[in-house]
């Protein structure tokens, strides 16, 4: 259950990753975030600094140590979803292209395509 949920958040927060990514030339940043290089990476930090943002918000009101802390997990936050949106950006066009090929009949095609797509496919729902 946990992972098609998972799918399923990250699928939303795609939609949100042109909005950060727009606002990112107009703001300063104050932090570094972690780097997010590759998609296991960007997953690993994905998760990680959704938990800590997590813990945070399960106190009953925020003080301003709670602010600063969730302003400095967010610009991990946000490199690590915009890799993520990137590398699913192009994972779909290759499901897109092992749609096609089983269409046509293109059996390396789908083969190659295919263990292309679950190797990306995986490492988000893993």
């Amino acid at each position: 259950m946990k992972q098609p949920l998972i799918a399923l958040a990250l699928a939303g927060l795609m939609t949100a990753v042109p909005l950060a990514m727009a606002d990112e030339q107009e703001r300063v940043d104050h932090f570094e975030a972690k780097p997010s290089e590759t998609l296991v990476e960007a997953v690993a930090n994905f998760t990680e600094y959704n938990e800590k943002l997590a813990a945070i918000l399960e106190s009953e009101e925020l003080n301003d140590e709670d602010m600063g802390n969730i302003h400095q997990l967010s610009y991990t936050i946000e490199e690590a979803l915009a890799k993520i949106h990137t590398e699913l950006e192009a994972v779909a066009a290759t499901l897109e292209e092992v749609h096609i090929g089983s269409e046509t009949g293109d059996y390396e095609g789908v083969k190659s395509n295919g263990e292309a797509y679950l190797k990306t496919a995986w490492t988000v729902v893993r």
